[in-house]
């Protein structure tokens, strides 16, 4: 498990459960860690640490304003983290019917700030991460919580995914967000050809080996990954051979 390997995120993160239950009380039913610092391939200096809380019932006004004074908080003792720490709030009764129908979710994420919106079947690949491989921070195991997820449906999913980037690809964007539209495609073929969601290291490492002709793009997308002026500068150049990897792959995965 990653986080042993971070002592200063096991700390904020043990920490967390009572900030919580110090807002919520009896809402809070349950709150796991997932991504890759469960996953692996976990950067301490680019990734974000992703998490649900799972609640009784919806957050109400007085419940949203003290989480937010809460992350705001938690950001000023760890600025490292500013920007990089993902927390959903949705109920347990949201997460039995996310299939079939929307409900409210309390969201704060990397370049939003904390908010409430509707989320359903969208959040699927998510919720099946939670389940599979998401680690108790507070509560019972996350199999009681989340409803069965077939492998079929994750597949499902991992397909719809791949065609949203197909959109998204239409227009011009910055180097940065590049990186993050070819690893994660890397992790959507890899996951339709292996049966499995790999992190996006693992997978983006299988696609230089099963399709070499990408290798330099893939390399670049970890530099602009990186790269704190990514989106800069020569995001329009680069764009086109990232539009043709991602229309490759979308034909793969069909």
């Amino acid at each position: 498990m990653q986080i042993m390997s971070y002592p200063e995120i096991a700390e904020m993160l043990s920490r967390l459960p009572d900030r919580m239950q110090r807002i919520l009380h009896q809402n809070l039913i349950g709150l796991y860690l997932y991504g890759s610092l469960v996953t692996g391939d976990f950067d301490p200096e680019i990734s974000d640490i992703d998490m649900l809380s799972v609640t009784s019932y919806d957050i109400d006004d007085r419940e949203f304003e003290q989480l937010h004074k809460m992350h705001n908080r938690l950001v000023a003792e760890n600025p490292k983290w500013q920007g990089r720490i993902d927390i959903q709030y949705l109920t347990v009764n949201a997460l039995k019917t996310f299939k079939t129908q929307s409900s409210q979710i309390a969201v704060i994420s990397p370049g939003e700030p904390f908010h409430i919106k509707a989320a359903g079947r969208e959040w699927l690949l998510n919720w099946y991460l939670v389940r599979e491989q998401g680690r108790v921070l507070w509560g019972p195991p996350p199999q009681t919580i989340v409803p069965p997820i077939s492998h079929a449906e994750f597949l499902e999913a991992t397909r719809e995914h791949a065609q949203y980037w197909a959109e998204w690809a239409k227009q011009p964007c910055d180097q940065r967000g590049q990186s993050y539209a070819v690893l994660t495609l890397c992790r959507a073929l890899y996951a339709c050809r292996k049966g499995a969601q790999p992190s996006k290291e693992q997978a983006a490492f299988w696609v230089q080996a099963q399709f070499p002709q990408w290798t330099a793009l893939i390399q670049r997308a970890f530099g602009w990954r990186k790269d704190a002026d990514a989106d800069l500068r020569g995001h329009e150049a680069s764009f086109p051979e990232t539009a043709r990897f991602i229309q490759f792959v979308v034909d793969r995965m069909a």
